[in-house]
């Protein structure tokens, strides 16, 4: 058996964790990994492979990014040109089996090529941003929001010693997860996410009352998805990506010149972006991310094709790519309702 192995979509701590135990399943079972370079960019172009074998990944667990690669591209968007290439590279690399390791837009893809050419794929969720269906988690999350609390922690100081309110602008397009779980963990003054639209009332409201109880600084969490009512997503431009994705930013920068305006009160903004997706797994990450990848291997020799596999509690499960990619996934809003009691309307 020769399986083949991609990375897609923007990068997160724990994919060479899933590479590892994927590569140590399939060799146990008597067969090779191939590592397709790029994610599905690799299986349009030529010589964009290399092998993997057990002694080159087995000290990649705590390494950050990707070993393979990672690109945005979409085969599907120049279909009648790309979808031959990648079928005929596939049968040309003598693959049996592809598992591919991505969000929402890399499993599309899988989905597709599995309902519409029986292509033998299985999937691996991958997302910081956590919001991808019948997964209860995703590896990176975890990593992603200590980079936050520990970026928060270290911009309390200087805000704390100017009297200043801090915005800080996470990740997180559709689903606020990320904004939510590291706003409650660093006790953020308010959190701001997609789900809920942006009451800049209330916001000011909270900081004033805050401000008259004693506490002379603030921090603020808002996702990049956040909006205020009526005016839809904050965009840095037009142009979109392979997948038809605008590129989101700048809504902290809006949030911190309303603030500012509206309390009299020095309010600065720092966007963490990418700085959230890089650095090596958290050890939750790391395990999540190997037994991720064992079940993957275990679904590819049992040629379980269409599926993938997904937490649910505490066990790995199987589920269909189709299930995973129909919606996406945004915030559970029970976790947002106990961390708003710390931020209540009265």
């Amino acid at each position: 058996m020769k399986v083949g192995l991609l990375t897609g979509g923007g990068d997160c701590p724990g994919l060479n964790a899933v590479i590892r135990a994927v590569a140590q399943v399939v060799a146990n079972h008597g067969g090779r990994c191939m590592g397709v370079l790029e994610g599905w960019r690799g299986l349009v172009q030529e010589n964009m492979t290399r092998d993997l074998d057990l002694a080159e990944t087995d000290a990649i667990i705590g390494l950050g990014g990707t070993i393979l690669g990672s690109s945005r591209t979409n085969p599907f968007k120049f279909a009648e040109r790309d979808i031959p290439l990648l079928l005929a590279r596939f049968k040309e690399l003598e693959l049996d089996a592809l598992v591919a390791i991505g969000g929402d837009d890399t499993l599309g893809v899988a989905n597709r090529l599995y309902k519409e050419y029986q292509f033998p794929v299985v999937g691996v969720p991958k997302t910081i941003d956590n919001d991808l269906m019948v997964t209860d988690f995703t590896f990176g999350f975890d990593t992603a929001i200590n980079i936050v609390v520990e970026a928060v922690e270290r911009l309390r100081t200087t805000t704390e010693s100017h009297r200043r309110i801090m915005v800080i602008e996470t990740m997180g397009r559709h689903a606020g997860w990320i904004a939510c779980f590291s706003g409650i963990a660093v006790g953020a003054d308010y959190i701001m996410i997609p789900e809920v639209p942006i009451d800049i009332d209330h916001v000011v409201d909270v900081l004033k009352r805050r401000r008259d109880q004693g506490k002379k600084y603030a921090i603020l969490v808002v996702s990049e998805g956040a909006q205020f009512p009526e005016k839809g997503m904050v965009t840095l431009h037009a142009e979109t990506d392979a997948f038809g994705h605008v590129r989101l930013g700048g809504v902290g920068n809006v949030v911190a010149s309303m603030v500012e305006e509206r309390t009299g009160v020095e309010t600065r903004c720092v966007v963490l972006g990418h700085i959230q997706r890089g650095g090596p797994p958290s050890a939750y990450d790391r395990v999540l991310a190997t037994r991720f990848g064992l079940a993957a291997g275990r679904l590819v020799v049992e040629k379980r094709f269409g599926t993938m596999v997904a937490l649910s509690g505490t066990r790995i499960i199987e589920a269909t790519l189709g299930d995973a990619v129909a919606t996406a996934k945004t915030l559970d809003l029970k976790y947002y309702d106990e961390a708003s009691l710390f931020f209540p309307k009265l």
